[in-house]
């Protein structure tokens, strides 16, 4: 559960690295919106990051309610992951 409107990370992958992510529900289900496929791959280095998702949908809308982050990584390291 979580309260904010963006989603805010610390990252940096190598050059030929990237993260995806997917916002899940309590059961692990993708949210609509919120899958593997519907998110940026997140390519670099950066401090505070907002990660916008290319469906257009805003996180925002899932504050106050259950949800899980799921990430798949390829040379790269994630530092932190906020809310705000």
């Amino acid at each position: 559960v979580f309260k904010g409107s963006e989603l805010f990370m610390n990252y940096s992958t190598a050059a030929t690295g990237s993260i995806r992510m997917e916002i899940q529900d309590e059961q692990g289900k993708p949210i609509s919106g919120f899958g593997i496929g519907e998110g940026p791959e997140i390519v670099g280095d950066a401090i505070g990051q907002v990660i916008p998702w290319a469906s257009g949908c805003e996180v925002g809308g899932l504050a106050g309610q259950p949800v899980r982050l799921r990430f798949v990584m390829r040379d790269a390291d994630l530092f932190s992951v906020q809310f705000r």
